[in-house]
């Protein structure tokens, strides 16, 4: 038995890989639509977008951010190896672009009255990641 067998017979977390630049500079506070330009596979750059939109009002700016932004990550995803289901940690920083934008998704959803893409999003939230969804809940 190997040492990262998962003994609850499910898939494997998938990890995406470290993309460190994008959250930096929007960690030095770089505008996310420049960190978005620069780097467009960034989740984390359009899950900021879709936050900025969601709370300056604009329901619909915010869901569009946030589905380029969870698109993005189910690219990243798949080039990592998940097949369509299981565990994507919270804990593993570099899924957190991902799961932000999902949760930003969701939220926008439910603003705009997409109950079912609310409900489908917040499953999928719940499912990958109990922790991010409690967190960004």
């Amino acid at each position: 038995m190997s040492i990262h067998e998962n003994l609850l017979g499910g898939p494997a977390p998938t990890h995406l890989p470290d993309d460190p630049e994008p959250r930096e500079a929007l960690a030095a506070g770089t505008d996310p639509a420049e960190v978005a330009a620069k780097y467009p596979t960034s989740s984390l750059a359009w899950a900021r977008l879709a936050d900025d939109a969601f709370e300056a009002g604009q329901p619909v700016a915010s869901y569009a951010y946030a589905r380029t932004g969870y698109h993005r990550g189910l690219d990243s995803l798949r080039r990592s190896g998940w097949k369509g289901h299981g565990p994507v940690p919270w804990e593993h920083e570099p899924n957190r672009g991902f799961l932000r934008a999902l949760h930003a998704l969701a939220r926008a959803a439910h603003a705009i009255g997409e109950d079912a893409e609310y409900e489908r999003c917040a499953t999928f939230l719940r499912d990958s990641s109990a922790t991010a969804a409690d967190t960004l809940g």
